[in-house]
């Protein structure tokens, strides 16, 4: 009887084996992690991470260029603005500014919408429409146009940008929960529920919930984006966060008359903005795709 024959399966080489990994990486989105998480981490450390008061400048400093510009120095990175303060302190305090208010912004929106979104689905007729018609009205509003006039009557203050910015997003929410509520009050789970004596706000938060919470990640993660634009569009105008308070969007309102001899007064602040807001879309369309089942990507 002949002996069987062994296969040897020789390892791939140490490059082919890296090359491998490196490929079965592509479906993260890498760099833009890297930069929320840069993001994030600057927003809580930033007044153990900035090197100089954000606030404090001296007129002997004023519109220092980078520190690889001719005339700029290694104490200022990123240059001074024109009261002399610190561009890398003014934009790591700015991230500070623009997380805090995107994470207040979407909890009080997130909640309001949801609520509204369950109640509107769940209940449909007058309630449903009512609350429907409320939110085709908001949509008609201009956000900016609001935010102005609600700054101009009530004042500059941070609550009233929060409060602007939760009016804009939370139709957005009931607008999705409801359409994902009247799918998921047909399913054969929710009809048990209620043959089983389940309450309405039992069957909503245990039973319906858990099916919108993956729509509400995605959603949220978009909603970032467009709210740190918002709120530094109204701090650009001149209606956002006070001074002397740093925000993106007020520090690239300080340079826009200075950038033929300080480019870097609004171009800093300017690539933070569009970096943190192009990261967060990225995130956000590789969260929808994997979270949605007719989206997922297999292979």
């Amino acid at each position: 009887m002949a002996a069987e024959a062994t296969l040897v399966v020789q390892p791939a080489p140490v490059p082919v084996r890296i090359a491998r990994k490196a490929w079965g990486l592509r479906r993260w989105p890498l760099i833009p992690m890297l930069i929320l998480a840069v993001f994030i981490v600057t927003g809580i450390f930033a007044p153990l991470i900035a090197p100089h008061d954000p606030e404090r400048g001296g007129l002997r400093e004023r519109n220092l260029p980078p520190a690889w510009e001719e005339g700029g120095t290694n104490k200022f990175l990123l240059g001074t603005d024109h009261l002399g303060r610190d561009m890398l302190s003014r934009v790591i305090f700015g991230a500070r500014i623009s997380l805090v208010v995107a994470a207040v912004t979407l909890g009080v929106g997130m909640g309001i919408g949801v609520a509204s979104g369950l109640a509107a689905g769940w209940y449909g007729g007058w309630i449903d429409e009512l609350l429907m018609r409320v939110v085709d009205i908001k949509l008609a509003i201009p956000t900016i146009l609001l935010a102005l006039v609600l700054v101009l009557a009530l004042g500059q203050s941070f609550m009233i940008i929060v409060a602007v910015l939760a009016i804009a997003v939370w139709p957005r929410f009931a607008r999705n929960v409801r359409g994902e509520v009247l799918q998921l009050k047909t399913m054969d789970f929710v009809a048990l529920a209620k043959v089983a004596g389940a309450s309405t706000p039992r069957i909503l938060f245990i039973h319906i919930f858990p099916g919108v919470i993956n729509t509400l990640i995605v959603l949220a993660t978009l909603e970032i984006g467009i709210v740190i634009l918002l709120e530094s569009t109204l701090s650009f105008l001149g209606a956002g966060v006070p001074p002397p308070t740093p925000a993106w969007g007020s520090m690239v309102s300080d340079g826009r008359d200075r950038l033929a001899v300080a480019w870097w007064i609004s171009t800093m602040p300017g690539l933070a903005i569009m970096a943190t807001v192009l990261s967060m879309n990225l995130f956000g369309d590789w969260l929808r795709d994997r979270l949605d089942p007719r989206l997922r990507q297999l292979g």
